[in-house]
Formats: structure tokens, C-alpha cells, sequence
């Protein structure tokens, strides 16, 4: 009998997170699952979710990322409403907003397997006391409703126990995978070229790039700030950011403010991802916080050297000297250091630029495995009721 999961995210908007979702929601044994996939409107990938073949997508309107307490409610009670529809024996949340609304939903609804997965927190620097309190409370209060955790990162299980958010037995890693191969793939020289032409980058100039949504979290406004630096120190150096976001208005005009028009470049979300990322000759990501940032993952399959924040899993995933470079978070100086030291060896046998094959807990069909795997052993207790759909009581398992 076939076992109903139905994943809960905010919005489908071109990051790691949403990848995870769609790809884990794609990739379900179908003689096993029955993936139901609800999220908010607008997102850019909404319309790649609903062409997936045997996923039942639905659309919550009053799901968005702000926190809007009248909003929410009518989303909170949408999310009830699907749910009684589809009756799920698992209901599965990703990110931070629809995983506090989504859980309360499937609560209401008689779900009897709520899972989590943890992308990094929305409990984030800079909050002010307050509502760091409120939002640990919040997580903690919602935490009595969670059957199982997953996290991104060994760091963030750390921070969940540190918080008292939940028991360290009812907690899991589980990495957000890629498929290492595209990144891996050979790309011409001619095809290289063409690229980095695209990008803003001539004949023997050193090109760095970031992949990311401009939102505060990424903080491209340091990524700006490190390239004034750079420019400066290398009149070779070329920087394009690949992505769109809340923040590209303030990015464009400290571009200008700099006079960097010609050195920074804003292409917008590309679907090349691979090929772009072989085309650069470093990965510089700026964030703030973070779960595990899945471009590190594809720059480290690429055999791109890095230089990124020492934020979430970053330090899982780049072994500082060997695959790339770390700083502190907002530390412009020394990410511009490293930067330097990371372009004016490349190509003489730089961190990284041997690349490395990606052990397996970082391979995108190992994640669902292990997605499964976890999906089975909670379910095995369920009653033929809880598989079929019928609607059930509203009983927690204490577990």
C-alpha cells in the first residue's frame, strides 16, 4: 500500500532548499509514495513543480515568506483544508515559514507523521533579543508536534539541542545532494569562452562568481564590497552575481556608487548552473547564515576554488586549504585576501582545482535513499487507515 507524503515549502524560488523538495518530491519510488507537493504563489519554479510527472501540486495563495499574522491565519487554515483533502500519512515541511505553519496544520488535520528538515534557522544574527527569544519559542512550542527532524548540517543539530528544540534521538543529517556529473562534464574551450563573454569577462581576465538569491542571508552587498577591493589589488578581476532577489535594486546602485559597471555584472537566475560554474575561475559566497549551501557542493564538484563565509555547514562541506578558503562571516578584508591568493595561482595547481569525487552522503540519489529510508521506518507503526487516507484522530505519537 502505497504511503502518502506531501511536502510543505514556502515558495518555489530557485534555491537550495527548493531544489531538495522538488528533487526528492521527483524521485519518490512511485510503487511506494504518493507525493503531494503544496506550496505558495509566484515562485519561478511552480511551473517546473506542476510538470512533474505523478506529483499532485497544490497552491496555497495566502502562503508568503513575511510574516503577516492575518495572512498567515488564512494560510494556516488553506493548508488544514488541503490536507483533510489528501489525508497524508506524512507531511513533510522545508523552510522556515511553512515549516511553523505547515506543522500546525498537519497537526490539526490528524496527520500522524509530521518530519522537518532544517535549512539553516530563521532565527538569524542581527535579530534583535526579543525576537530571537520569540522565534526559539515558537520553534520549541512547535517542536512538541514534531514527529522527526532532519538537518542539513551536524551544526544545526548542535544549534536545535543547544536551543532545546528537540532530542538528539529524534534527529537525523541528511545532506542536501546534487548530481556531481554536469559539473563534471568536460566543457570546451570555445564553449568556455562564450560563456565568460556572456558573463562580462574578456580574454585573460580571472572571472569570480556567486550563485544566489539577493536577499539579506546571501549578503551581496559584501560580495560588492570584497570586488571593490579586488578590482583595486587586480585589474584582471572580473565579478558576476547569478541570481535576483529583494536586494538587486541596493546592489545595482552600490555597483554604480563604486564605479564598478564595468567589473561587476548582474546577469539574473540562468538554468546553466554546470556550465557557468566551470566557466569561473573562483566561487566567492558572502552569507550571512546558512543550512548547507548546496553551490558549494556544485563549485567543489567543479574543481572552482572556493572563498565563503565559515557559516552553517560550510566548514562540512570545504576543508579550509584544500577545496577552498573560509572566513568569518562579514570579514571583507580577509575575504578579499584569500580571493587574491585564490586567483593569482589559478591555473598553477590551486585549492580545489584537482577537484575531488563527492563522497556519497553528498550525491543527490543517496539523499532520497536515505529520505526513504526514514519515510518507512516511521510509517511501519501506521494503521492500514493512516495508509489509505482515511481520516484518522487527531492522537500524537509521543515519541
Amino acid at each position: 500500500m502505497k504511503t502518502t507524503v506531501c511536502t510543505i515549502i514556502t515558495m518555489l524560488e530557485p534555491g537550495g532548499a527548493q531544489e531538495v523538495a522538488l528533487f526528492t518530491v521527483a524521485n519518490l519510488d512511485r510503487a511506494r509514495f504518493r507525493p503531494v507537493l503544496l506550496t505558495g504563489p509566484g515562485g519561478l519554479l511552480t511551473d517546473e513543480a506542476k510538470a512533474l510527472p505523478g506529483v499532485e501540486v497544490g497552491i496555497v495563495p495566502s502562503l508568503a515568506r513575511e510574516i503577516r499574522p492575518f495572512q498567515d491565519l488564512r494560510a494556516l487554515v488553506e493548508l488544514v483544508r488541503l490536507l483533510r483533502r489528501w489525508r497524508p500519512s506524512i507531511v513533510h515541511t522545508h523552510s522556515s515559514k511553512a515549516g511553523i505553519l505547515g506543522r500546525w496544520a498537519a497537526w490539526l488535520a490528524g496527520v500522524p507523521v509530521i518530519v522537518h528538515t532544517i535549512h539553516g534557522f530563521g532565527i538569524t544574527p542581527g535579530q534583535p533579543a526579543w525576537l530571537r527569544i520569540l522565534l526559539i519559542g515558537l520553534e520549541r512550542l512547535t517542536g512538541l508536534i514534531t514527529t522527526y527532524w532532519v538537518a542539513v548540517a551536524e551544526v544545526n543539530i548542535e544549534e536545535g539541542l543547544r536551543w532545546k528544540l528537540f532530542h538528539r534521538e529524534r534527529a537525523i543529517v541528511i545532506r542536501p545532494g546534487i548530481d556531481p556529473r554536469p559539473f563534471q562534464a568536460p566543457l570546451s574551450l570555445q564553449e568556455r569562452d562564450r560563456v565568460r563573454v556572456e558573463l562580462g569577462a574578456a580574454s585573460g581576465d580571472k572571472l569570480v562568481g556567486m550563485v544566489a538569491c539577493l536577499k539579506p542571508q546571501k549578503a551581496p552587498l559584501d560580495f560588492v564590497a570584497v570586488a571593490a577591493r579586488l578590482c583595486v589589488r587586480l585589474p584582471a578581476a572580473r565579478f558576476v552575481l547569478i541570481g535576483d532577489g529583494e536586494l538587486r535594486p541596493a546592489v545595482e546602485a552600490r555597483i554604480r556608487t563604486a564605479g564598478l559597471e564595468d567589473r561587476v555584472r548582474i546577469v539574473g537566475w540562468r538554468r546553466d548552473v554546470p556550465t557557468v560554474m566551470r566557466a569561473l575561475d573562483a566561487f566567492l559566497l558572502t552569507s550571512h547564515w546558512e543550512g548547507l549551501a548546496r553551490v558549494l557542493l556544485e563549485a567543489r564538484a567543479a574543481a572552482v576554488p572556493v572563498v565563503a563565509t565559515r557559516v552553517g555547514g560550510a566548514e562540512e562541506a570545504i576543508t579550509d586549504g584544500r577545496y577552498g578558503r573560509l572566513c568569518a562571516a562579514g570579514d571583507i578584508e580577509g575575504l578579499a585576501d584569500r580571493l587574491c591568493e585564490v586567483l593569482k595561482v589559478c591555473g598553477e595547481g590551486s585549492p580545489g582545482r584537482a577537484g575531488d569525487d563527492l563522497p556519497d552522503e553528498f550525491e543527490c540519489h543517496e539523499m532520497v535513499r536515505r529520505y526513504q529510508q526514514l519515510y518507512d521506518k516511521l510509517s511501519a507503526g501506521l494503521s492500514k487507515e493512516h495508509l489509505s487516507g482515511k481520516p484518522t484522530d487527531l492522537v500524537r505519537r509521543a515519541q
